[in-house]
């Protein structure tokens, strides 16, 4: 591949709040790298576009919500870069932390894609390293019937100051080798909200590859539980996980 960018990075957008996105959207593009953003909206008008007309942004207007996965895998065929990062909507972080995962990832040939440590905006750290999720894990999860199964889960049990390899990342920042990310095939398009990082998880697994955790450099992420207080996100959210078990198992 021919890398005419550095960096590259897609935000799927659906109805965002503008002044956190417009946050996020800096972040990303205060790096000094040659670099591409692709923002592809889901949303139900393209009333976003005018608030991103910039050299080094492509905005890409779907016409409807295709969903997360299907958004992502839209501009598979439009990289060219050595390294590509899927951000959420509402996540912050400095300039230089870019660099740092970048040299971490030509560290560690055999690792797909490195996240860093992610803390809410109160400074309190959110656990985003999990083991692989099992039938009973989402369910301990929605109505806490162990909260030492939850802490095992999410390996509250060892050192998170020292990177390491999980089985599991959730996906707001995941900032994969390009050439990695295009062999997985990006995500699994049957999910259409929910669950599409667990997948993508197991099936770097598969690939023989790893997923480092590197807590000695963070963001903040604004995140908003939308399945636990919107039943029409719920039900996604039910729906992708039948088909994720289904899949790979209880």
């Amino acid at each position: 591949m021919i890398h005419n960018y550095e960096i590259t990075g897609t935000i799927v957008l659906f109805n965002n709040d503008i002044s956190v996105l417009k946050r996020t959207v800096d972040s990303f593009l205060k790096t000094t790298l040659i670099k591409r953003l692709f923002l592809v909206d889901n949303s139900p008008t393209n009333s976003l576009e005018k608030y991103f007309l910039h050299k080094d942004i492509e905005y890409i207007f779907m016409g409807k919500n295709f969903g997360f996965g299907k958004a992502h895998n839209f501009v598979l065929e439009k990289l060219s870069s050595k390294y590509h990062l899927i951000l959420n909507p509402d996540i912050v972080f400095s300039t230089d932390i870019i660099q740092i995962l970048i040299e971490q990832l030509d560290k560690n040939p055999d690792v797909a894609f490195i996240t860093p440590k992610v803390l809410y905006p109160n400074n309190e750290i959110q656990y985003v390293c999990r083991k692989h999720p099992t039938l009973f894990d989402l369910i301990n999860r929605r109505f806490k019937l162990s909260q030492k199964a939850i802490s095992q889960n999410e390996y509250r049990d060892r050192n998170l100051t020292k990177p390491f390899f999980p089985d599991f990342i959730h996906g707001c920042f995941m900032f994969f080798k390009t050439n990695d990310f295009i062999e997985l095939g990006g995500f699994n398009e049957r999910y259409f909200l929910y669950m599409e990082d667990a997948d993508i998880c197991r099936e770097i697994d598969k690939l023989g590859k790893k997923k480092l955790f590197f807590p000695s450099v963070e963001i903040t992420h604004l995140y908003q539980k939308g399945s636990s207080n919107n039943i029409k996100l719920f039900s996604y959210h039910i729906s992708s996980a039948i088909k994720y078990f289904l899949k790979w198992g209880l």
